[in-house]
C-alpha cells in the first residue's frame, strides 16, 4: 500500500481551521469541500487516461481524455458525503456510488448496512472518501469490498489519519492495489478511538447532528 501524506501549507492551513472547536458546521463544511479539492490533485495523479485527437484554433493537436470505464468515486455515509464535491469538481465525469458502513457494537466488526454500486466492478479505479481514518475497521472493509467486485486499484482520501488505522488498513489489504491520501498524519488514538490531535466527530461537525 502506497501512503502519500500531502504537504502543502493551503492544506495545513485550512486544517488548522477544521480543527479548532469553535468553527462553526456551515464554515466546516466549506473547508471541507475546499480541502478535498486540494487533496484530490494529489488523489488523482495516477487516473487512466487515453489519447485524443483535437483540433485547436491553429492547428491539430494530441491531449489526453479520461479512460472508460470511468472511475468510481465512493463516500462512505455519512462524514464522506462531505467530502463528494470537492473531488466531482475535478472528476465531474465520474461516476459516484455510496456505502453505509457501521461497526457491531458487540463484535466490534465492520458490516455494510447500505450499498448503491455497480454490480461489477472490473477494470474500474475507485476513489473512497472518509475524513477519519481512525481504526481502519470500516475503510478496510470498503476498500475489500469493492476489490471484491472486481475494482482493479482503489485510492482512498481521507483528512486525517492515525498510524494505527494505517497498519490496519495495510494488513488487511496486502496484495490488492491501493494508494492511501491524507491531508495529515496525526500522533495517535485515543482510549475512545478518536484520533489525537484530530477534529472531533467529522460527521457531526460536517452536519450538526449527533448519531
Amino acid at each position: 500500500m502506497r501512503v502519500h501524506v500531502a504537504d502543502h501549507p493551503l492544506i495545513t492551513h485550512k486544517l488548522t481551521v477544521l480543527r479548532d472547536r469553535e468553527t462553526p458546521s456551515p464554515t466546516f463544511r466549506a473547508l471541507t469541500n475546499e480541502l478535498m479539492t486540494l487533496l484530490a490533485y494529489e488523489a488523482t495523479r495516477s487516473v487512466r487516461v487515453v489519447e485524443k485527437q483535437i483540433s485547436t484554433p491553429v492547428t491539430e493537436t494530441t491531449g489526453v481524455a479520461i479512460a472508460e470505464p470511468r472511475p468510481l468515486v465512493v463516500p462512505i455515509l455519512r462524514a464522506g458525503l462531505g467530502m463528494l464535491d470537492g473531488l466531482m469538481q475535478l472528476l465531474p465525469t465520474a461516476e459516484v456510488g455510496f456505502l453505509g458502513m457501521a461497526r457491531n457494537e458487540e463484535t466490534l466488526q465492520p458490516y455494510t448496512y447500505a450499498e448503491r454500486l455497480p454490480d461489477d466492478l472490473s477494470d474500474r479505479q475507485c476513489f473512497v472518501l472518509d475524513p477519519m481514518l481512525a481504526t481502519g475497521g470500516s475503510l478496510a472493509a470498503a476498500i475489500q469490498f469493492l476489490f471484491d467486485r472486481g475494482a482493479v486499484d482503489v485510492t482512498a482520501i481521507c483528512i486525517l489519519g492515525a498510524p494505527e488505522g494505517i497498519a490496519k488498513v495495510e494488513r488487511e489489504v496486502e496484495g490488492h492495489d491501493v494508494t492511501l491520501v491524507l491531508g495529515a498524519l496525526d500522533e495517535r488514538l485515543d482510549e475512545q478511538g478518536y484520533i489525537v490531535p484530530g477534529l472531533g466527530d467529522a460527521g457531526d461537525r460536517l452536519y450538526g447532528t449527533v448519531d
